[in-house]
């Protein structure tokens, strides 16, 4: 990227920023409601910040079934959705998440329709109700009453926000199998080994009618093994950490954040 087209961007981010500010008491609400934000400092919350400042002003919120669209909305999902990619963001970035607008919001669970073909080539229609949804180039869809609810004591883990968004990052490469874009400093094998041996373990458990250590859902397919991991990363990482050691390690190169080493005593494990 050449200097020009590097101040150019800095300069068109700084602007967005300067016009388009979120209100300090609504981000401070926000931030002393979500405890999965508990532990960042100073310097995080303000790179956090910005990048909820930019993700608010890039996408368009539409709310269904006569949900109301505000500030606070708004807010809440640009919070939770930046901080899986705090650390994995340019100084000079003007997107977040780049390559789609719209996030759609339910007031609760919605029903899906999906079709599927099976091994003999049939086509069924699947009818789900879901808290998300996401896909590669399209909408993220969300459960308000799931996306808002503050954390309560001995929860298991669940954020469908963290959630879908993990989904938005493996779409990157243009298919969602659990596997994103790794950092140069990855191996694209030793992930594929960490992550198909959890995902195995994790089925013969289900499979045996065993509790599992994290959401069963996770056992679906190695894509939402991912989105289930990165959910528990962020809001359990210390049970992550215990259950499946070598993919809370994955998960902190891929994040480049290292949850279970902030100070747990703000959090509710």
């Amino acid at each position: 990227m050449s200097f020009f087209l590097r101040g150019f961007r800095r300069w068109r981010r700084a602007g967005i920023l300067s016009r388009f500010p979120i209100d300090r008491r609504l981000w401070l609400r926000v931030v002393g409601e979500l405890d999965v934000l508990a532990g960042l400092t100073q310097a995080e919350l303000g790179r956090l910040y910005s990048l909820a400042v930019l993700f608010v002003h890039e996408k368009r919120y539409f709310g269904t079934h006569e949900l109301e669209i505000d500030d606070y909305k708004r807010v809440v999902i640009s919070a939770q959705a930046c901080l899986l990619v705090l650390n994995l963001t340019r100084e000079d970035a003007v997107e977040v998440y780049p390559g789609w607008r719209s996030i759609i919001l339910y007031p609760g669970a919605f029903v899906a329709r999906h079709e599927y073909r099976d091994e003999v080539g049939v086509v069924h229609e699947r009818v789900m109700a879901l808290e998300g949804e996401a896909s590669d180039d399209g909408p993220v869809v969300i459960s308000w009453d799931d996306a808002r609810s503050p954390v309560a004591p001995g929860h298991d883990g669940r954020n469908v926000v963290i959630h879908e968004f993990a989904h938005k990052l493996d779409y990157l490469d243009g298919k969602s199998n659990g596997h994103p874009p790794l950092h140069g400093n990855m191996s694209s094998a030793q992930w594929s080994r960490v992550f198909l041996a959890a995902f195995g373990h994790l089925n013969d458990l289900v499979n045996a009618g065993h509790r599992t250590p994290i959401n069963p859902y996770a056992a679906t397919n190695p894509a939402e093994f991912f989105a289930v991991a990165t959910e528990m990363f962020f809001e359990l990482p210390h049970h992550l950490q215990r259950a499946y050691p070598e993919v809370y390690a994955q998960l902190a190169l891929f994040y480049r954040q290292d949850p279970a080493g902030r100070v747990s005593g703000c959090r509710r494990i």
